[in-house]
């Protein structure tokens, strides 16, 4: 099977992010695959639930549940350099995959490494790091590192699931930086509450997942492309930026059903291909 092609991968992507690595205009995302992805802004980089190897169709291939890759890897992950944050939302491997964070975390000088709460014991081991390495945000918390901002949300998936503190297991980020918002909502369906949390970030672009939700793949659902477009409709985002499809023939969509969908309600939105960029328009401020 051929795979589908990124628009741009290793050393071609690396050098095209390093020639940006400076503006001080304008900030960039890179889509990496699945939900991970990757933000510039002013000379930083913050990395969000990067999957960059092969490790889950490894793990299932002999399954009755395997992962084959339907997408090119886009990055080696040990060409990732001046990483100031990275994040997981939760525990699933396609968003905390040792094979990637490993050689990140050690490429990688004085990163910090965004989690929820209640996943710490659980990330410490599988990435063998020092358990009060990661930072551990439950909802409603929140943490600056380097100019950002990163503020918890609850995420659905399937359920709404905390620990016996009550610190939730799956997440979502949003991100500030200068004038600009953005929401990674990490795998999640919509919940009760969900708009009225996040209407007043006013976000700028909103990261949301379009695989859907279907018992019949024995894995967590996720919103599928009629509610991501809906969704963003609802928090007045700027653009919707579809992601969580593409990389498993199992656990995929149709990005085009997203694309009418959000068309039908005026919701803008930007597709992009894997390893393509979005640069967003200049939002002016002030201070």
């Amino acid at each position: 099977m051929n795979l589908i092609a990124a628009i741009k991968k290793d050393e071609e992507l690396i050098a095209e992010m390093d020639s940006l690595l400076h503006d001080t205009i304008q900030f960039h995302i890179w889509w990496l695959g699945q939900s991970g992805f990757l933000l510039q802004w002013k000379g930083k980089r913050v990395l969000i639930d990067p999957y960059l190897s092969d490790s889950l169709t490894k793990k299932y291939l002999t399954t009755d549940k395997p992962h084959t890759r339907i997408s090119e890897q886009v990055l080696k992950a040990e060409l990732l350099k001046n990483i100031a944050v990275v994040t997981s939302s939760h525990n699933h491997t396609d968003h905390l995959d040792a094979e990637t964070l490993l050689p990140v975390l050690k490429n990688n000088p004085g990163i910090k490494f965004i989690i929820p709460e209640a996943n710490r014991s659980f990330v410490a081991e599988r990435v063998k790091c020092d358990i009060d390495f990661p930072i551990g945000l439950n909802d409603k918390q929140s943490v600056t590192i380097e100019g950002f901002t990163f503020q918890g949300i609850p995420a659905k998936h399937n359920e709404i699931e905390r620990d016996s503190r009550g610190n939730c297991k799956y997440m979502g980020y949003v991100i500030e930086f200068g004038p600009y918002k953005i929401y990674h909502s990490g795998d999640t369906l919509w919940f009760e509450g969900m708009t009225e949390l996040l209407l007043p970030f006013a976000v700028d672009v909103a990261i949301l997942p379009i695989n859907g939700n279907k018992p019949e793949r024995k894995v967590a659902g996720n919103l599928d492309g009629c509610e991501a477009a809906q969704l963003g409709k609802a928090i007045h985002a700027g653009v919707v930026i579809p992601c969580h499809y593409d990389l498993f023939s199992f656990n995929t969509a149709d990005v085009n059903e997203f694309v009418t969908a959000a068309s039908s309600i005026g919701q803008p939105f930007r597709v992009l291909k894997i390893g393509e960029r979005y640069d967003q328009p200049v939002k002016q401020y002030t201070v």
